[in-house]
């Protein structure tokens, strides 16, 4: 097992990840960036970013290469699709342990994020998904289900109809879509689309590992029909990445972290950032707020520790 030796490791290379690592670079420290998965979060899955300063419009994945090759010109160490086999969180030494190999420092930033939530349904799929840029193609000319009312689901409804669906329909538990009217109205005006309220998706059927309908229920009646798809993609909210710390961390209710001003947590040396921690607003431009934040108290912490 091969060990590294750093100032500080960033546990996540989302917007807020990545930031910190500039940061951290800039100010000299010896810095590792882990990322379990590619850099860039759920952000890479987001099809139009329209409220990033600078970029009127842009595409998420687009937006995060860009952040990426700052990272790399500052010459911060990156291992991306890194499991996490393991995490210490001691008050002088933090470890973050793989499968063959293994980080140490005195101080690290937890960026982890928010995970897609799953649709609840007893028959398993191959055929669901959290992502239609990343999904959507092998689609085109068949049949989708997109469950979820928000801006994400009916944005990403659009996407889809982009790559070509022959059918698209979405479903939402509650009697009203939450997407912005402008989205709302752009995707149900496409003769393909429909949609429905105040219905949830009670069960798939599948046959031989294929995907075949969705099972759709009425929450007023309990009244169900089987709709033909040939893939769901799911949009129903994130939930907190914490499974690593939770029951070490100081973390609200629903499992976000309760981060100071500072970004620093319940552990000397160990800061929360980005949409793992609890506050009003998730954005990009507030992960990136956070990790800035993250990053210098992270430098004036581990300085006070050398006087």
């Amino acid at each position: 097992m091969e060990e590294r030796n750093c100032d500080l490791i960033v546990l996540g290379g989302g917007p807020a990840g990545m930031t910190a690592a500039i940061y951290a670079k800039r100010a000299n420290l010896d810095v590792v960036l882990l990322e379990t998965n590619v850099t860039g979060g759920l952000v890479n899955s987001t099809y139009t970013v329209e409220n990033f300063p600078s970029y009127p419009e842009i595409h998420g994945m687009e937006l995060m290469e860009k952040m990426r090759a700052h990272v790399d010109h500052m010459g911060v160490e990156v291992e991306e699709v890194f499991e996490v086999e393991g995490l210490e969180l001691g008050a002088d030494e933090k470890i973050v342990r793989g499968y063959d190999m293994t980080f140490k420092a005195p101080a690290i930033i937890l960026c982890t994020g928010r995970k897609p939530i799953a649709l609840d349904v007893p028959t398993e799929c191959d055929q669901m998904h959290f992502c239609a840029i990343c999904d959507g193609a092998p689609y085109k000319g068949k049949r989708v289900l997109v469950v979820g009312g928000g801006n994400s689901a009916f944005d990403e409804g659009l996407y889809l109809l982009n790559l070509g669906v022959a059918e698209l329909t979405v479903v939402e538990i509650m009697d009203r879509y939450f997407a912005a009217q402008a989205t709302q109205d752009a995707l149900l005006g496409d003769p393909r689309v429909k949609g429905f309220t105040c219905t949830k998706v009670a069960d798939v059927e599948v046959t031989d590992g294929q995907l075949t309908a969705a099972v759709l229920e009425d929450t007023r009646t309990g009244e169900r029909t089987t709709l033909p798809v040939d893939g769901i993609f799911v949009f129903l909210g994130q939930s907190p990445n914490n499974e690593w710390f939770r029951d070490v961390i100081t973390l609200d209710d629903k499992g976000y972290i309760l981060a100071g001003e500072d970004m620093s947590t319940n552990i000397p040396g160990v800061f929360g950032a980005g949409d793992i921690n609890h506050k009003l607003y998730r954005q990009i431009t507030t992960a990136v707020s956070d990790g800035t934040v993250a990053a210098l108290s992270a430098e004036r912490w581990l300085r006070s520790r050398r006087k």
